[in-house]
């Protein structure tokens, strides 16, 4: 493959991911993403806070949650959140009543999956420690 046609950008990373919750949920994201994940909830500004929604910010990820009015929780598509001592995270979750399903068919990386307060599929996956 040839150089010559490379673009001139580069991705730099994600900023956010966002999933869709259903009007009236914040307080139930404000449950999951800030007293069961430990995020900080961010201000959004005035012109997106009049949508709906609520933002929150930890180790580097941001996860906006919006506001969709025919909302369906997402159970197929899902971020994949890498974590730094995933079996705490585990037992985080489990402490806190959601269930967590591991999966080892993800090649170099241990992971489980669970699911936010609104049935949105959330992957946590961490790179095995090579032995």
């Amino acid at each position: 493959m040839s150089n010559e046609n490379l673009p001139e950008f580069a991705f730099g990373g994600l900023h956010h991911v966002q999933l869709a919750i259903p009007p009236g949920a914040e307080d139930l994201c404000r449950q999951f993403w800030g007293d069961v994940m430990g995020m900080t909830e961010l201000e959004k500004p005035p012109v997106l806070a009049a949508r709906g929604g609520c933002w929150f910010r930890g180790g580097g990820l941001e996860v906006h949650l919006g506001v969709e009015q025919d909302f369906g929780p997402a159970r197929k598509a899902h971020p994949g959140i890498l974590v730094r001592d995933l079996r705490a995270l585990a037992e985080r979750l489990e402490e806190c009543d959601h269930e967590v399903t591991w999966d080892d068919d993800f090649p170099g990386h241990d992971r489980f999956y669970a699911f936010d307060k609104l049935g949105n599929r959330l992957e946590f996956l961490e790179p095995k420690s090579a032995s």
